[in-house]
C-alpha cells in the first residue's frame, strides 16, 4: 500500500488508524459465499490477507461482520466465522452496519453481490441485489447521519434506473463510493497505459464471455484507456449490438476498424489457431466462425466523436485485449489485460489482488482511487447493449449517458509488480 500520512490524514476512516491506532471496521454483505466466488475471493483476503510486491501483505484493518443473503450447498462462510470468532455472522444487513446497535458502527462496507440464485429478466439479465443491498445500507446512513465509503462489485446494477439512484445516492450523502471490476487494475502486457492526452479516433476490446456478465469486463478494460484521452470522457450517443449471422456481415463490411481488431488478437495469449497443429497460424475469419457459435459486439459513439467496438469471442480467446487508433502513431496501440491462465484464473485469481489493494485505499483514504463515473457510464453500456439486443439488434439511443462526462485520475491504478 502506498498511501501517504497525508493520505490517512485526510481520509475518515484512515483518520483513525493514523491518529488513535485503531483499525477500521469493515462490514462484508455478500449475495454467496462459496469457493471460487467474488465474495470467497475478496473477502478471504480482507480476513487472511494476501502476497503484494513479494511478501504476504494483511489489510491494516478488520472484517467485524459478515452478512450471506443465500445460504446451501458449498457455503464456505460458515467456516470463516468459526474461524474468526471476531467476525459477527449477521442475518440482515443493518445489523452487520450497526453490530446490533441503532447507529452505523464499521468504518467501510464490502458489498459483493456477484454470483447466487437469482431470477433473470426477459432480456437475459440476473438480478443481483446490489441495487437493494445498496438501499439497506443507505437506510443506515441516513439513520445515523453519516456514511462511510463502500465497494460495490461489478456494475450497479441491471436496472438503469437504479444505477443512477446509486450514484446519485452516494453524491447526496457525499459517501466515498467505488465499483467496478478488476480488469482496469490488473497486470498488462505489456505495461502500458494509454498516453495522456492522446487523440484517439477508434478504440476496441476483444474478450470472451457472455452478456450482462463479461461485456461488462470488456466494457471497463475499454473505458479505463478510453478516459485518458484527449478532452476526457464526453459521454455516449447511441449503442448498436450485432450478433449472430448479422455480427459476421458487419465484420466483413468492416463496421468496426480490421487492423484494431488483429491487432488486440495479436495480444491474446489464448488465441486458437486456425489449424490444429499449427500453433502460430493466425485465424481467419471462416476458422473464427467455426470456433465461435455466439459472437457478440456493442458499437457506440461518443458526443467527441470516437468510436467504440466492444466484441465477445467465446471459443476463440480467454482474455480480453485492447486496441486504439491514435494520431500520429502509424501502428494501432495495442495491450493486454492480463489474466492469469487457467487453474491459476479460478484457483488463485490473482487479478483479485490488485483490485482488494484499492479497496483498502478506498477505505484508509475515504476517496475512491478512480472515478465512479466510470462505472457508472459501463453499467449503462452493459445496459443499453442488452437493450440493444433484446430490440433485434437495432440502434439504440442512450441520451441518459450522454450527459456522463468525467477525467481520469492522474495516477494510473494498474498493477505493475
Amino acid at each position: 500500500m502506498r498511501v501517504s500520512r497525508r493520505e490517512l490524514l485526510a481520509g475518515a476512516p484512515g483518520a483513525l488508524l493514523a491518529q488513535t491506532g485503531k483499525r477500521p471496521k469493515i462490514a462484508a454483505v455478500c449475495t454467496i459465499y462459496f469457493k471460487y466466488s467474488h465474495s470467497q475471493h475478496i473477502v478471504d483476503r480482507f480476513l487472511d490477507g494476501y502476497g503484494w510486491e513479494g511478501d504476504h501483505h494483511k489489510p491494516p484493518m478488520d472484517v467485524v461482520s459478515l452478512f450471506v443473503d443465500q445460504v446451501g450447498k458449498g457455503d464456505y462462510s460458515k467456516e470463516r466465522l468459526q474461524r474468526h470468532p471476531e467476525v459477527k455472522g449477521c442475518s440482515t444487513i443493518a445489523e452487520a452496519l450497526t453490530l446490533g446497535g441503532s447507529k452505523l458502527a464499521v468504518d467501510g462496507v464490502l458489498l459483493i453481490g456477484e454470483h447466487g440464485r437469482y431470477p433473470r429478466t426477459e432480456k437475459g439479465q440476473t438480478k443481483y441485489p446490489r441495487y437493494e443491498f445498496w438501499k439497506e445500507i443507505v437506510k443506515v446512513f441516513e439513520a445515523s447521519g453519516r456514511a462511510v465509503p463502500v465497494f460495490n462489485d461489478k456494475h450497479l446494477s441491471w436496472n438503469w434506473d437504479w444505477a443512477k439512484e446509486m450514484y446519485d445516492d452516494s453524491k447526496r450523502l457525499k459517501c466515498a463510493l467505488m465499483a467496478g471490476s478488476s480488469l482496469p487494475v490488473t497486470w498488462r502486457t505489456p505495461q502500458l497505459e494509454m498516453p495522456e492526452n492522446a487523440k484517439v479516433s477508434e478504440a476496441m476490446c476483444v474478450g470472451y464471455g457472455g452478456v450482462d456478465s463479461y461485456d461488462f469486463h470488456a466494457l471497463e478494460t475499454l473505458q479505463c484507456m478510453v478516459e485518458r484521452r484527449k478532452g476526457g470522457e464526453s459521454g455516449v450517443k447511441w449503442v448498436e449490438a450485432y450478433a449472430g449471422d448479422r455480427f459476421w456481415q458487419a465484420h466483413k463490411e468492416g463496421v468496426w476498424p480490421l487492423d484494431l481488431f488483429n491487432a488486440a488478437l495479436c495480444r491474446s495469449h489464448t488465441l486458437k489457431p486456425s489449424r490444429e497443429g499449427f500453433n502460430n497460424d493466425f485465424p481467419t475469419i471462416e476458422s473464427l466462425q467455426r470456433m465461435v457459435r455466439r459472437p457478440v459486439a456493442y458499437r457506440y459513439e461518443h458526443n467527441d466523436g470516437m468510436k467504440s467496438t466492444m466484441i465477445l469471442l467465446s471459443g476463440a480467446i480467454e482474455d480480453f485485449n485492447f486496441a486504439a487508433r491514435i494520431e500520429g502513431q502509424k501502428k494501432p496501440f495495442s495491450v493486454q489485460m492480463y489474466l492469469p491462465m487457467p487453474p491459476a484464473r479460478t484457483t488463485l485469481a490473482n487479478f483479485f489482488t490488485p483490485l482488494s489493494n484499492n479497496i483498502e485505499r478506498l477505505f484508509l483514504t475515504g476517496k475512491p482511487p478512480y472515478p465512479l463515473e466510470r462505472t457508472l457510464l459501463t453499467t449503462g453500456l452493459t445496459a443499453a447493449g442488452v437493450e440493444s439486443l433484446y430490440r433485434k439488434q437495432a440502434r439504440y439511443e442512450t441520451p441518459h449517458l450522454a450527459g456522463i462526462k468525467y477525467g481520469p485520475v492522474k495516477e494510473s491504478t494498474y498493477w505493475r509488480s
